[in-house]
């Protein structure tokens, strides 16, 4: 299976999980994208609609950091964006290696085992 680059053109995948994040910002909008995917395997595609403005920013990170691949914008078949000038549409695949990060702060990564124990 190959990932979509951001800058690819071209139709994202179909997605297995939509999660409709209007109205909510980045940190709210990460809690609800972790819950959504805490059972999902890897390879899931994920789309997020999101109304906050940081959010071409805030995914694109919160993949780099939890191992996910972030696809990009949501383009149809003529490569314009599915979503309108208030909201927008990103894909994401969900990776076998993807990290875990802190349940009350998805922006921090979780302390590893070996940090925990005593």
């Amino acid at each position: 299976m190959t990932d979509r680059s951001p800058a690819e053109s071209g139709p994202a995948p179909a997605a297995d999980i939509t999660l409709d994040g209007t109205g909510l910002l980045c940190v709210a909008l990460l809690l609800r994208l972790r819950a959504a995917i805490a059972h999902a395997g890897p390879g899931t595609v994920v789309h997020v609609i999101a109304t906050d403005p940081a959010a071409p920013l805030d995914l694109p990170a919160w993949c780099h950091m939890t191992g996910h691949h972030y696809l990009g914008p949501v383009l149809d078949d003529r490569d314009r964006s599915v979503g309108d000038k208030d909201r927008g549409v990103y894909a994401l695949r969900l990776s076998a290696e993807a990290r875990p990060t802190r349940p009350d702060a998805p922006w921090h990564s979780a302390p590893s085992s070996a940090d925990t124990d005593t």
